[in-house]
């Protein structure tokens, strides 16, 4: 990824989840990835996609929290009270993030007991083009 699109990436992930302290930077494993950081801690990973043609990327953040807090561990990271966990239809196994009413991603349980999850994002280019 260049620096055009990991400045894109960051105000995107920015405007999603409310809060200007996230940063994006060159993946330190992986140069084609993207490091998630969250003021030190790296809270994530941005791969890219660009198999069909489309290019796009995976945003992906663990969360080491069970079901019960998931909603309260997320809006206490992220510093906002507009970050809601909304069940999925005939899915028991993870549930949806929405900002208000805008559809963020789904989180799965990692673990059959639930002890922990992982937000998936799906970040199209075309999301990139207001930034």
């Amino acid at each position: 990824m260049d620096k055009t699109e990991l400045h894109k990436l960051q105000g995107f992930l920015r405007e999603a989840f409310g809060n200007d302290g996230i940063k994006v930077a060159s993946g330190k494993r992986n140069p084609d990835d993207a490091d998630v950081l969250f003021g030190q801690k790296q809270i994530g990973v941005i791969t890219v996609d660009d198999e069909d043609g489309d290019r796009s990327f995976a945003f992906a953040m663990p969360i080491p929290v069970e079901r019960p807090v998931l909603q309260d561990y997320l809006r206490r990271l992220f510093e906002t009270d507009k970050l809601k966990i909304v069940p999925r239809a005939k899915k028991t196994d993870s549930v949806e993030l929405n900002r208000g009413d805008d559809f963020l991603g789904v989180i799965s349980a990692d673990d059959p007991k639930g002890q922990s999850f992982t937000l998936q994002m799906a970040i199209l280019d075309l999301d990139l083009e207001a930034y």
